[in-house]
């Protein structure tokens, strides 16, 4: 029963945030399961935040909006973006995340709004926000090279700053390190890359959050002899994947260096019509599936 309560929305909060944004002339944008304010906001004259500049809020009551929570953040210092995460209730999820101009601002809400009482019983939480904006993408060939890799990510999705590899006992292949300019460029890339390298690749990636605590080096992989699969078992070969929709703001087609295309076997979207420079080493096509030899 408490849980259906919580998916009852209140309408006299409902129609308080209404009337706020019609007065105030404040826009949100609902994506994603967030609605976002700002990012930058219409009016700005601060700097591009940069790092350490976001706060974490929790505890909200699931009830609170941005009529409440924005003029709220924004006593501290100017907003430049306010993303109130949000189910499909209408309702909030009891979390949030503020972002300002500078790292003293976010210290300074920290400092002044942690246990901020918003109704009575309800104190908010507000610390630092972690924002995670690298990705480890997993399962590359072998001879990838870090500056074709990088030019086939900036054709997939947005917000890709720099791209260092790592190889070594224990990875398969090579893994590619991502940094991105924001954690929402990066959570965006997420949701699309694995099906972006089976989509134009035929290649099974995986994709996950890397670790910040120890920094990754940006130098290249060394150089290696290209991959050829092993006389004694049969190669590893995966099944052509049909295209599939993804989101076009975060997915383009892109422009791909014709060495990377060729030693993973080429884009599987024909319609791509694209100039290509000299590329790299390249493998034989993969044999078909009916003249693979057998083992027992």
């Amino acid at each position: 029963m408490d849980g259906k309560r919580n998916q009852v929305l209140n309408p006299v909060r409902v129609k308080a945030l209404e009337t706020w944004l019609k007065t105030t002339n404040t826009r949100l944008t609902q994506v994603n399961g967030q609605r976002r304010y700002g990012g930058p906001p219409e009016v700005w004259n601060g700097p591009v935040p940069g790092a350490r500049c976001e706060v974490f809020i929790s505890q909200i009551p699931r009830d609170a909006y941005e009529d409440l929570l924005i003029p709220l953040f924004s006593s501290v210092g100017p907003l430049w973006e306010f993303r109130l995460m949000m189910n499909f209730s209408g309702q909030n999820r009891g979390f949030a995340y503020a972002k300002y101009g500078s790292a003293a601002v976010a210290a300074e809400a920290i400092r002044t709004l942690n246990g901020y009482m918003l109704e009575p019983g309800c104190s908010l939480s507000v610390r630092r926000s972690t924002e995670k904006r690298q990705l480890c993408i997993g399962g590359l060939p072998p001879v990838t090279q870090q500056e074709q890799i990088l030019q086939v990510f900036r054709g997939m999705v947005e917000g890709v700053e720099r791209v260092s590899l790592k190889s070594g006992p224990g990875i398969d292949g090579v893994s590619a390190i991502v940094v991105f300019s924001s954690h929402h460029a990066a959570s965006m890339a997420k949701k699309v890359l694995v099906e972006a390298f089976k989509k134009y690749f035929t290649l099974s990636v995986s994709v996950k959050w890397q670790s910040t605590g120890k920094p990754s080096s940006d130098e290249p992989v060394p150089s290696q002899k290209p991959f050829l699969p092993s006389p004694m078992k049969a190669p590893r070969l995966m099944a052509r994947a049909q295209p599939s929709a993804l989101p076009s703001q975060f997915l383009h087609t892109p422009s791909i260096p014709p060495g990377f295309c060729r030693t993973v076997g080429g884009p599987t979207a024909p319609q791509l019509q694209i100039p290509l420079p000299p590329g790299f080493f390249s493998l034989p096509p993969p044999p078909a599936l009916d003249r693979l030899p057998h083992y027992p």
